[in-house]
């Protein structure tokens, strides 16, 4: 199984390359507690998709200490990268988004394999029951770890998350996107043309942390040609990864299992949430989870 780490991004409102932000005790970065937990689950590759200027700070950083315990390719998530006719808009710097990152590593991977995002820490048990399902995962059978909303919040700000809908058996059956979510007691709120409407914390959450089989790569290429055709604004549209999930689960195409999960999202989003962030992995190598100095207890 591999890993896909969407590691293009840089961190605007956290003010840098948040992905190599030291936030455990040996200079650890989350990233690394993200490869050391897939690794405990199963997974045997690790792709980071990245930007390809920011290769050598990566492989000097990341790549030297996780490479030494499983294989690590890197795939360069490029603006260029797309297919004729089309041509990058005149002026358009923002990238195409998740699903393009997503495309950038179609020559990486031959398995099936999840993806996560480099800056979220998404706790060890939603590794593990995401490997249990892509052991046995035929073609087109997708899975979304789900999380409890109210597990995805920060206290420093608002931020975006899919709110999903789950049928009887299990399978997910929508995806809302809300770009502006706070805490609200035990519940949460998000902001809709200035009025704040209220949503319950027990609401599943989607954190980009999917398993996919590799038939997904034609589909979103396909679907990638789909959203250059009618793009909306040509410099800061972006192209989704969990509207792959929907649009291949809407055609009937595939099938998404939602999997719930126990583990908290944590993650710096904010300056702000680092020291928290620091504070729960002290709690976590307190309990035995992890070692004050990670990569040597693997």
């Amino acid at each position: 199984m591999t890993l896909v780490i969407l590691a293009a991004g840089m961190g605007s409102r956290f003010g840098g390359m948040k992905q190599i932000t030291p936030v455990g005790p040996s200079g650890e970065f989350i990233i690394d507690y993200s490869c050391y937990d897939a690794i405990k689950a199963g997974f045997d590759k690790i792709v980071f998709v990245i930007k390809r200027e920011n290769l050598d700070i990566f492989r000097d950083t990341v790549g030297k200490r996780v490479e030494k315990h499983v294989k690590v390719e890197y795939a360069f998530q490029d603006m260029t990268d797309i297919p004729a006719p089309f041509s990058v808009p005149e002026g358009r710097v923002k990238p195409w988004g998740t699903g393009h990152a997503l495309l950038a590593a179609r020559n990486c991977v031959s398995d099936n394999f999840a993806t996560i995002n480099a800056d979220d820490f998404y706790g060890a048990e939603s590794y593990a029951i995401m490997a249990e399902f892509l052991k046995s995962a035929a073609p087109m059978q997708f899975a979304m770890a789900g999380y409890r909303l109210s597990n995805t919040l920060t206290e420093n700000g608002t931020v975006s998350r899919g709110i999903c809908l789950a049928d009887e058996n299990g399978m997910l059956s929508e995806i809302t996107e809300r770009t502006a979510i706070r805490p609200a007691g035990d519940d949460a709120e998000f902001e809709d043309n200035g009025e704040w409407i209220p949503v319950s914390g027990d609401s599943i959450s989607s954190m980009n942390f999917f398993g996919f089989t590799p038939e997904v790569f034609d589909f979103a290429a396909e679907k990638f040609k789909s959203f250059l055709e009618s793009i909306k604004d040509p410099l800061k549209s972006e192209y989704y990864l969990p509207s792959i999930a929907s649009l291949a689960m809407n055609a009937g195409l595939a099938t998404v299992k939602v999997c719930p999960t126990p583990s908290r999202w944590y993650g710096v989003t904010y300056a702000a949430d680092r020291e928290g962030l620091e504070g729960k992995i002290r709690e976590m190598i307190d309990s035995g989870l992890y070692s004050s100095d990670l990569w040597r207890s693997i």
